[in-house]
């Protein structure tokens, strides 16, 4: 009985933990009209393998009907990009992302906090990675980080030929008198020279 209910329990806590949660938007974290929006959720403890993103408002006259934004959204990419076209919504407040299924979209899996559309030209919220600032920091991230490799690879290879060549250099050229160091102790010391002469 008790084995059943320890069972029980971890399904159950199981159950629990594997929940699908959008992290933004949220109130601190709003969106700008017309231009590129981060939507992200926590795909590492979604039960589900895609989703429709859907926008709504409370408020009828700014949103009459929830909108589709994306159809079909896989829920392993944990974030998307919301076009300008797809954010060309009027400003206002009190909208929210609803991640519903494909089949029925009153079936909702999630659903953001309320969040506000600034205006076409508003600064995006501090607190996220909005689409444009984020584009321009990856790109400079990843210019940089292409410069450093380049350079390390370049100092890397100059390191490794100049290695290479001090190698090269320092490592002495070998002649009979070398050789004649490794003649074995029992030949006589005229047999070594006449070794030594012969392989020069």
């Amino acid at each position: 009985m008790f084995h059943r209910l320890a069972l029980a329990s971890v399904a159950f806590l199981g159950v629990v933990s594997a929940q699908l949660t959008i992290t933004s938007p949220s109130a601190d974290d709003w969106w700008v009209a017309q231009s590129l929006n981060i939507l992200a959720w926590t795909c590492n403890t979604s039960p589900y393998q895609n989703f429709t993103i859907l926008l709504t408002n409370s408020n009828l006259s700014i949103l009459p009907a929830p909108l589709a934004l994306i159809a079909v959204q896989e829920n392993f990419d944990c974030s998307a990009t919301i076009t300008q076209q797809q954010s060309a919504q009027p400003a206002g407040t009190g909208y929210v992302v609803q991640l519903s299924s494909t089949i029925n979209a009153t079936d909702v899996y999630a659903q953001s906090e309320p969040f506000e559309i600034k205006a076409l030209g508003a600064t995006y919220p501090t607190t996220t990675f909005s689409a444009g600032s984020s584009a321009t920091g990856s790109s400079a991230t990843a210019s940089s980080a292409t410069a450093s490799s380049a350079t390390t690879s370049s100092a890397t290879a100059s390191s490794a030929t100049a290695s290479s060549a001090t190698t090269s250099s320092a490592s002495p050229t070998t002649t009979g008198a070398a050789l004649a160091q490794y003649v074995p102790v029992g030949l006589s010391m005229a047999a070594a020279l006449a070794l030594s002469l012969v392989i020069a």
